[in-house]
C-alpha cells in the first residue's frame, strides 16, 4: 500500500509540475506585447515605384501563367536538342526550354497566354513529332503587338 501511494504522490507532483510550466509560458507569452519599429533605407520605396513604373509600361516581363507544347520526352540528351533544333529552324522566333528530371529530358516550346493557340501549334507540329501535349503553367509572356507601326 506504501508503494501506491508514493507512486499517486510521484504523478500529482509531476501534473502539477506540467501545470505550473504551462502557466509560466502562457503568461510569459503574454506579457510580451511591444512595438515594432521598422528601419528602411528611403531607397527602398523608390525602387518600388521605379518597379512598379515599368511594370505598367511594360519595360519588365513579368511572369504569368499560361501554356508550353511539350514537344519531347525521352532518356536521350541528344534526341532533345535535336527536337529542339528542329523546332527552332521552323519557328526561330519562339522560345524553347529543356528541363531534366531524373531519368527524362523534355523539351517545351513557346510561351501561349491561351489554350487555344497552345493547341494551333500542337496541330501544326504533328507531322514532326509524336506523343506532344499541351502543358500549363508559368511562362515568359510574350511582348504585345501595341499597332503603332
Amino acid at each position: 500500500m506504501t508503494n501506491t501511494t508514493s507512486t499517486y504522490k510521484a504523478l500529482i507532483a509531476k501534473v502539477t509540475g506540467c501545470c505550473v510550466f504551462f502557466m509560466l509560458i502562457a503568461i510569459s507569452a503574454s506579457a510580451q506585447r511591444g512595438r515594432v519599429e521598422v528601419v528602411k533605407d528611403p531607397r527602398v520605396d523608390t525602387l518600388i515605384n521605379r518597379w512598379a513604373d515599368l511594370s505598367k509600361g511594360g519595360g519588365v516581363r513579368s511572369s504569368n501563367y499560361g501554356y508550353r507544347v511539350q514537344i519531347f520526352n525521352g532518356s536521350n540528351r541528344k534526341d532533345a536538342y535535336k527536337a529542339q533544333n528542329l523546332f527552332q529552324d521552323m519557328h526561330p522566333d519562339m522560345r524553347t526550354y529543356i528541363s531534366y528530371r531524373d531519368p527524362n529530358f523534355r523539351v517545351h516550346a513557346g510561351d501561349f497566354r491561351t489554350r487555344l493557340e497552345a493547341q494551333k501549334m500542337l496541330e501544326e507540329l504533328k507531322p514532326y513529332f509524336s506523343g506532344m501535349f499541351v502543358i500549363p503553367g508559368k511562362i515568359n509572356p510574350p511582348k504585345l503587338n501595341t499597332g503603332n507601326d
